[in-house]
């Protein structure tokens, strides 16, 4: 009986792997259903027309009962997050943001979105960006 239930509490277990990744981005924090007051009022000087920079750090937490190989989940965040968002303008390079405001959340929602197309079913577990060393947003596709 005792064996069964410790196996039953191992069969139970799920572990987590963790793959951090950087990229650098520029953005303005500006709604089109906003007037130009509005947006100044609501995002103040992250509403600069010229757009400000961050050095973004992404961490992909995946859920799975035994090792996902991370080389391949290197690739997925490749094609996910660094060649479509690393060193860009997200509202002018990034067709997602043309009607979305680039706030990070924003960009959990996106990198979430888009890491589900490619992992296997039920595997993202949370994105976590650090916008700076004191700001963060965790997503779990809520």
């Amino acid at each position: 009986m005792a064996g069964s239930s410790a196996q039953s509490s191992t069969a139970e277990r799920i572990g987590y792997i963790n793959r951090i990744e950087s990229f650098s981005a520029c953005h303005r924090l500006h709604s089109i259903h906003l007037s130009d007051e509005e947006n100044k009022e609501v995002y103040g000087k992250c509403n600069n027309p010229n757009g400000h920079g961050h050095n973004y750090k992404v961490e992909i937490d995946a859920k799975t009962g035994m090792v996902m190989n991370l080389t391949d989940l290197k690739k997925c965040i490749e094609e996910v997050i660094m060649i479509p968002l690393d060193h860009k303008n997200l509202d002018k390079d990034v067709p997602y943001f043309t009607t979305v405001v680039s706030t990070t959340e924003n960009v959990a929602v996106y990198i979430w979105d888009n890491m589900v197309k490619v992992l296997p079913p039920g595997l993202l577990h949370e994105i976590k960006i650090h916008e700076t060393d004191k700001n963060v947003v965790v997503y779990r596709g809520e």
